[in-house]
């Protein structure tokens, strides 16, 4: 597996060695040894799935203290534009964005520790995306930032009006709105 770092401290993208034969393809998408080795100390407690058309757009969310989450992102079909916004208010990269295309056909992957707002933009139709994650959801916890705040200027590789979001994320708070838990 190759460990990158971004941009933003913590983030790294993550490239697992792929076998690949006539009969398909084999890789290990997670080996405790290794991410350890790799400064990856996660102690993952939950694995999530979702399944979601072009256009869907599922973000920008944290979880707050006691119940935040580092999350372990990848997809299984199809692809995405997948973001990571820190929110640590120490951090001299506080309100700066990590984007990373993850599909089906490019095997990466997307740690994103505590302190991080995570969202995704499926590129395709079908597309399952696939998460790992560092504590149990808490409703009470959940915070989160409107996905085209102006201020983070995000390009999620789709037009407007193309994009597909659930009630709850239409009405978000502006990023200058947004009070950090971190």
């Amino acid at each position: 597996m190759t460990f990158t770092e971004t941009s933003i401290e913590g983030v790294l993208i993550i490239e697992p060695k792929v076998w690949q034969d006539d009969r398909g393809y084999f890789f290990e998408s997670f080996n405790k040894r290794i991410f350890e080795e790799a400064g990856i100390a996660a102690d993952f407690v939950q694995d999530n799935q979702s399944c979601s058309q072009r256009g869907t757009l599922r973000g920008l969310h944290a979880q707050a203290n006691p119940f935040a989450q580092g999350k372990l992102v990848r997809v299984i079909q199809g692809s995405v534009i997948d973001i990571a916004v820190d929110i640590r208010k120490n951090s001299p990269t506080y309100g700066h964005n990590v984007s990373v295309e993850l599909s089906a056909e490019n095997f990466k992957m997307l740690w994103i520790p505590p302190g991080f707002l995570h969202g995704f933009a499926t590129l395709e139709n079908n597309t399952i995306f696939s998460y790992k994650v560092t504590n149990l959801y808490n409703k009470e916890s959940e915070t989160g930032v409107l996905w085209n705040d102006p201020q983070l200027n995000i390009d999620w590789g789709l037009k407007e009006e193309e994009v597909i979001l659930s009630e709850k994320d239409k009405v978000l708070p502006l990023f200058s709105d947004f009070e950090s838990p971190f």
